[in-house]
């Protein structure tokens, strides 16, 4: 096998994407708006000023500005740990003898050991330009609320992270980084709000979910003062933050004259993959070119491939405005896998919309299968994968399976979101044979989809 092109690619500082990029600008037809629960009207920008910055919120309602100014001081950030590398997967293509071009973007070097530094550091710049004293989140399996309390100890702002508590028994490590560098973590649901106390009167044995987690968040924030609340998935803010993921991967793959034929992301709540397929979804929206874009989810949390396409509350305490999304109901309490940060009822309004117009497709696979994938990946690229970004590695080797079959040498791009080092109890439970596949039937989901808002 050829080794022209080389292993790594980095960009150099220079070359660095100075603004951001909102795909929704270059939407023929935009997300629905978000709608308060309590009238069904659109909610505006200063609606959401007692939840998010300023900044944020406003960034959260913009659908026409293409790009938006990276502030210096968060290039200047991002310089500690961007641009991050365009990797060839020399070894793993040679192990499944593919005449395809396999591509990743790895975001997994930065001590959060994921992609979600790029909005957290954001977040907490716009927070502290605005005077404020503390921020809440919600984390799954602890990348976010790792990535945040990076960027809240850089800025000397005070953070609680209530962390699903089925994750923060599975990975008392990542709580170990997150109170390292300051923040108080709390296992969701708790006793210390009282969404959290209704939701362990209902269900005292319940794992907790990313639902409830941002219910616990919201209230602590709006009822302490000079406090906000940032979220690290979902929000249109978010995946405008990403979106330096895959400028970065399309400035580099341009450099090598290539462009992907497929391009795959996990999707949980949809920053990963929003961000990584931002500028090639720019380039089908505009009629330029078509590549197959594709979202992978975990069997036991399917918002795509089995949701409705639905307005529901964000939260599983039903305090959030109304999305429209593809959606399993907030009150959907997903089984204790593995890959935590995907355990969300609900997915992107953006890609949402997106999928539902036809622009990308959705898988889901079971997690034996995932770590299968993983554990391939790591013996030929000597990187170990969190659970999530397996789910992209997965999907990445069977569309090169398909190209062994058919003959064809396409280029793959996926993105490696981060390291799985905190996920040791998963391989374990993989490597010992113990781990189990959850499936919901459609019994699960039809009570779930019952208690939809009617709207």
């Amino acid at each position: 096998m050829s080794r022209k092109i080389p292993h790594r690619l980095y960009l150099t500082e220079e070359q660095m994407p100075k603004q951001w990029y909102n795909l929704r600008a270059d939407m023929k037809e935009k997300p629905d708006p978000m709608l308060n629960p309590a009238t069904l009207q659109p909610v505006r920008a200063e609606d959401l000023y007692p939840v998010f910055c300023e900044k944020l919120a406003q960034q959260e309602m913009d659908n026409e500005t293409r790009f938006i100014d990276i502030p210096e001081e968060i290039q200047d950030f991002y310089k500690m740990y961007r641009p991050s590398p365009l990797i060839r997967a020399f070894n793993l293509e040679k192990a499944l003898d593919t005449p395809a071009r396999i591509y990743y973007k790895f975001e997994g070097n930065n001590t959060s050991g994921s992609h979600k530094l790029n909005s957290a550091i954001a977040q907490a710049y716009y927070a502290k330009e605005q005077g404020l004293t503390s921020l809440t989140t919600e984390t799954g399996a602890g990348q976010w609320g790792t990535a945040l309390a990076e960027a809240c100890s850089y800025y000397n702002l005070p953070l609680t992270v209530y962390m699903v508590k089925c994750s923060y028994e599975q990975k008392p490590f990542r709580k170990i980084v997150m109170e390292t560098f300051g923040a108080n973590v709390v296992p969701s649901p708790s006793n210390m709000t009282n969404v959290g106390r209704a939701i362990l009167a209902n269900d005292p044995d319940t794992g907790g979910s990313l639902g409830c987690a941002i219910s616990e968040a919201i209230e602590k924030a709006v009822t302490t003062e000079g406090c906000r609340y940032v979220l690290g998935s979902v929000l249109n803010q978010v995946l405008l933050h990403q979106s330096i993921i895959g400028l970065e991967s399309k400035q580099a793959l341009e450099l090598l004259d290539e462009y992907p034929d497929i391009v795959i992301g996990c999707a949980g709540g949809g920053s990963n993959l929003g961000g990584l397929i931002a500028p090639f979804m720019q380039d089908k929206l505009l009629g330029r070119l078509s590549p197959k874009i594709v979202a992978v989810e975990p069997a036991s949390c399917p918002s795509f491939t089995r949701g409705v396409y639905a307005y529901d509350f964000c939260d599983t305490g039903k305090v959030t405005p109304l999305a429209r999304m593809y959606t399993l109901g907030s009150g959907f309490m997903p089984s204790p896998s593995h890959a935590g940060g995907l355990r969300y009822h609900g997915m992107s309004p953006i890609l949402s919309k997106l999928y539902h117009d036809g622009y990308m497709e959705a898988v889901s696979v079971e997690q034996t299968k995932v770590f299968e994938a993983a554990v391939l990946f790591a013996k030929q690229e000597t990187i170990l994968p969190a659970p999530e970004s397996a789910h992209a590695i997965r999907t990445a080797i069977d569309e090169a399976l398909r190209c062994k079959e058919s003959g064809e040498a396409k280029t793959i791009l996926f993105g490696l979101t981060g390291t799985g080092y905190f996920d040791m109890t998963a391989y374990n439970s993989f490597n010992t044979k113990s781990m189990v596949d959850y499936i919901p039937s459609d019994e699960d989901l039809q009570r779930s989809f019952t208690n939809l808002p009617k709207v």
